[in-house]
């Protein structure tokens, strides 16, 4: 492996954990933990939502997104990956 590709790899997940724990302090644990139907439940519409967003990104090349960047729907999708784990492993705060 090489060590560029370790490096490139390691900025994406500094990035990734830092905007997560930023938008932690935010919202806090309660809008995952209470979302309707449960919490897999909510993180699923969400990810739903950003997969729907990634696919209308990649089929209208040129869409006018500056509320949202390609990469930065990929970084939401990889945070709501790491707290659905978190779900899964009930160490996600209930409150």
């Amino acid at each position: 492996m090489s060590r560029s590709f370790e490096s490139d790899v390691n900025k994406i997940f500094v990035n990734a954990k830092a905007l997560l724990l930023k938008k932690h302090e935010s919202y806090g644990p309660t809008n995952i933990a209470n979302a309707p139907g449960g919490p897999e439940n909510g993180l699923r519409v969400r990810m739903h939502d950003k997969m729907a967003r990634l696919n209308h990104i990649l089929e209208n090349p040129g869409v006018d997104v500056n509320d949202e960047s390609l990469e930065d729907t990929l970084v939401d999708l990889l945070n709501y990956c790491a707290i659905f784990i978190m779900v899964r492993r009930n160490q996600w705060p209930a409150k």
